[in-house]
């Protein structure tokens, strides 16, 4: 099991994600609603600007204040000084 740290202390086990993408489109908000109106969303961004959306294979929706370039980096294991100073 390999683990993802997306700010804060906060971590999800990679291998359960299948997407990260950008919360900016209208398709990715809608999908943000629908999961809060089934009670499906965790919010780790901790008050912040949400600035990733991670979709898991359990139908959750995790919201990260990390963009989606540092979470990627996270995740191939190549933490840049950007990542380092963000979380």
């Amino acid at each position: 099991m390999k683990l993802l740290n997306i700010g804060f202390g906060n971590i999800i086990n990679a291998d359960r994600v299948i997407a990260v993408v950008s919360p900016e489109s209208a398709p990715v908000k809608r999908l943000v609603q629908e999961g809060r109106d089934r009670g499906r969303v965790i919010d780790a961004s901790f008050g912040r600007k949400t600035r990733a959306v991670i979709i898991t294979d359990s139908d959750h929706i995790v919201l990260s204040y990390l963009t989606v370039e540092t979470l990627a980096a996270r995740a191939s294991g190549e933490e840049d000084i950007k990542s380092v100073s963000e979380g």
